[in-house]
């Protein structure tokens, strides 16, 4: 079943009341409709004029999440997250002590009463951990020790950093293909190879001898010297045309948020039948991230922005589509059919366009591979 990932909440004040009523500490207890309850805390500040607001959810993650937007109507509070697919709708009380509303989040809802928090009734936050640390930007990793191991059958699939140390890459239940695709950062259908790279699969560990966590560009230099060193791959490219989606303006501009947090080269991306919720990422990354787990054409970037977005995306998804590149894959029964499909959705939602069209990509041929060596 389907719960609250993570909260943010920020109320949104009314016009007729002063700043001063709804700045502070308000707090309150979530229960979704399956799993434990949990306790929210949201703090609101004004900075020129404008308010601000940092939702801590202290039963999972006290690390603070910033609200995308802070507004009020009267006693209508309102606050959006943009990077889960959150909002808080609720009115303020006569006396200003407390905000009485509704918690949503993708398909599901949830009542929430944030009560203002005194010096004696306030919950304690826990203390965030330190973020990851980066690895160096102008560092190419090597790779210090790596293991390479048939997958079960019923192993699960998954493909990325962070599992046993900043600095450890892991795969499981993953083609060669696939790992490929991650390497060369290109759509399935761009590469050319044997049979076996699509029926066999692996589970992967790689170290880095590089401290820190890598970025995308830097995970995928380790698996080409994985690929090279463990599968004896030897490739070349060549330019094809191909079918393509390209990723584009609409008319009226982009209407997404930018991620209000420090420079990072970490993002990513919360995906569920019918919704992506985007957080601090480029353009490019997300017409890669598409055409990697959910589009059955490469996808190009044509937008032209370069600064990093937060968003929320949800769609009615076609059973056509690819849910993962988990081959054959592919979504259930929408879940909610009054939304639009996923290209009006980016139109009305995103302010983007996804065309249908032909150019010029990359093929990858795999001139030669083996099935790796034994550790």
């Amino acid at each position: 079943m389907k719960n609250f990932a993570f909260l943010l909440l920020t109320p949104l004040l009314g016009t007729t009341l002063l700043a001063q009523e709804i700045t502070g500490n308000w707090q309150g207890t979530l229960q979704p409709p399956q799993g434990p309850a949990l306790r929210l805390v949201i703090k609101i500040s004004l900075d020129n004029d404008k308010f601000k607001a940092l939702a801590y959810s202290i039963d999972r993650n006290p690390q603070p999440i910033p609200a995308t937007t802070v507004t009020r109507d009267g006693t209508t509070v309102k606050i959006s997250f943009s990077a889960i697919a959150g909002s808080y709708d609720g009115k303020l009380s006569a006396d200003g002590s407390s905000i009485t509303g509704t918690w949503k989040q993708e398909t599901l809802s949830a009542p929430l009463k944030l009560t203002r928090a005194t010096p004696e009734t306030a919950w304690a936050i826990p203390e965030a951990p330190p973020p990851p640390r980066n690895m160096r930007p102008d560092v190419e990793p090597g790779i210090e020790v790596a293991t390479v191991k048939p997958s079960a059958p019923d192993e699960g699939f998954a493909l990325g950093a962070g599992q046993g140390g900043a600095n450890v890459f892991i795969t499981r239940g993953t083609s060669v293909r696939t790992l490929i695709q991650f390497a060369n950062g290109v759509h399935p259908r761009q590469i050319i190879g044997p049979s076996w790279i699509d029926s066999e699969r692996y589970a992967v560990t790689i170290k880095a001898d590089q401290e820190g966590a890598p970025s995308i560009p830097q995970e995928r230099i380790l698996m080409q010297k994985l690929l090279a060193d463990r599968f004896k791959i030897v490739t070349h490219r060549e330019k094809k045309e191909l079918a393509i989606y390209a990723l584009t303006i609409a008319k009226g501009g982009p209407k997404l948020a930018a991620h209000p947090g420090p420079p990072s080269n970490q993002w990513g991306y919360g995906f569920g039948l019918g919704s992506i919720n985007g957080r601090n990422t480029t353009m490019t990354e997300f017409a890669g991230w598409l055409q990697a787990n959910l589009m059955e054409q490469p996808v190009l970037d044509r937008t032209g922005l370069t600064d990093r977005f937060d968003f929320s995306l949800r769609y009615t998804p076609d059973p056509s589509m690819r849910l993962t590149n988990i081959p054959n894959a592919r979504p259930g029964p929408a879940t909610d059919d009054s939304l639009p499909d996923l290209f009006s959705a980016f139109q009305q939602q995103l302010g983007l366009k996804l065309e249908s069209t032909r150019g010029p990509v990359d093929i990858v041929v795999v001139d030669s591979i083996e099935r790796p060596s034994e550790n």
